[in-house]
């Protein structure tokens, strides 16, 4: 009898973000997933889901009425759109009406959307050293791009002219994270605003993901540059995820010129359906201005002082620091000869892991690239009680070095 052939493949085969390849090795080598009890989440990067030190409640519940039963609008609950233009304004005094706000399920969903739509002959400029799925993202919708270097010898910290690029490479639009996921470096004060000045109107579009706005000491965004928003190609993305401590419900938000943003509605129109009522009522909660204010005080406060308590012990073990003053993340760099995937193999056991520095590097050199011995090391979910253990894991597995040595 002949065998049953294999049936052709209907979808094109896509990997994984490079932190789950990291995640389903952890739980290969550790048996359970990591987040569970005994786990150590220093790759994971979502915050703490509890009240901060003097920071607002956690609500608890949501009221649902008949009405959230019913479809949402393609362009978000018109209360959150004008609670987010509204956070804008009383922080930076933005020119932003609830008419350049289109909310998504969550930040990626808004970031996708934005390339998908982008004219054919507009070119993505992005940092060697970057977000990690923006490399997918860019792959997935085929965008060409060109790479801004940013390495160990500039900083980690592109100029504004690397970032701009000339005006011979036609169209283009830059793209960054800000603070920057991994490094923590921050565009801010006269920095931010040559940036934006210089890529954010004519042939020059500027897409700035401030999932990290409040874990900079004060709290930054682009829209504090802005003058016009609506003659502009400045694209805010922002979401509940990090600063209002809310990753689970999935509201993020793209903030943009009307023209922009009609688009992107209809596009919601036909493509995505509107964003669940429960999690945009939630949202608009966690938005009320003097609960906003108080988190971001709260916020910048505890994860500055989480930074600076993690930078010193690090730097005690032999770690060699190239953080930034945003996010929540330490970007470090190994001794000599141990590679973060080596460092990886060691720390599974113990029921920890970090990102690897290759899954940041936008050429996609894996460990024969210059990010070979970086990690970075997430202190976001981290309750200040597990610092003492958590510096003696990492001595621990660093140690293993010294000894093979």
């Amino acid at each position: 009898m002949n065998p049953t052939p294999s049936p052709a493949n209907f979808l094109r085969p896509v990997a994984p973000m490079g932190i789950y390849e990291t995640l389903y090795a952890f739980q290969d080598a550790f048996g359970k997933p990591m987040g569970e009890s005994g786990t150590h989440p220093w790759s994971q990067g979502f915050p703490r889901t509890v009240q901060l030190p003097n920071g607002p409640t956690i609500p608890d519940s949501v009221a649902v009425s008949v009405d959230d039963l019913k479809y949402p609008k393609a362009w978000g609950l018109p209360a959150l759109r004008e609670s987010i233009a509204r956070s804008y304004r009383d922080a930076y005094g933005a020119p932003v009406d609830a008419e350049n706000v289109m909310v998504f399920a969550g930040g990626r969903p808004g970031l996708m959307a934005l390339l998908m739509f982008l004219e054919s002959d507009i070119r993505v400029r992005i940092a060697e050293t970057e977000y990690t799925p923006y490399w997918d993202m860019l792959k997935a919708f085929n965008r060409p791009y060109d790479i801004v270097p940013s390495h160990l010898e500039n900083g980690f910290r592109p100029s504004v002219a690397d970032y701009v690029g000339s005006h011979a490479d036609g169209r283009r639009l830059v793209l960054l994270s800000n603070p920057c996921n991994p490094t923590g470096h921050t565009r801010c004060g006269e920095e931010l605003k040559e940036l934006v000045e210089n890529s954010a109107f004519g042939e020059t579009g500027l897409l700035v993901d401030e999932a990290y706005e409040f874990f900079h000491n004060p709290s930054v965004s682009a829209l504090a540059h802005i003058s016009d928003l609506d003659s502009s190609n400045l694209f805010v993305c922002g979401a509940a995820t990090k600063g209002l401590q809310a990753p689970g419900i999935r509201v993020g938000w793209v903030v943009a010129a009307k023209r922009h943003i009609e688009t992107l509605g209809n596009f919601a129109s036909f493509g995505m359906g509107g964003v669940s009522h429960p999690s945009q009522r939630l949202a608009v909660e966690l938005l009320e201005p003097a609960r906003l204010k108080q988190a971001r005080l709260a916020v910048s406060a505890f994860y500055g002082e989480q930074r600076a308590r993690y930078g010193a012990a690090f730097e005690e073990l032999g770690l060699k620091l190239h953080s930034g003053e945003g996010g929540f993340y330490h970007w470090c760099q190994l001794p000599d000869g141990l590679t973060a995937t080596a460092l990886n193999q060691r720390l599974f056991k113990d029921g920890a892991a970090i990102l690897k520095g290759p899954d940041c590097d936008m050429y996609r050199r894996g460990d024969q690239g210059p990010l070979a011995n970086f990690f970075r090391f997430s202190f976001g979910p981290l309750d200040p009680a597990s610092f003492e253990a958590d510096v003696t894991l990492l001595q621990s597995a660093l140690e293993l070095d010294k000894i093979a040595s």
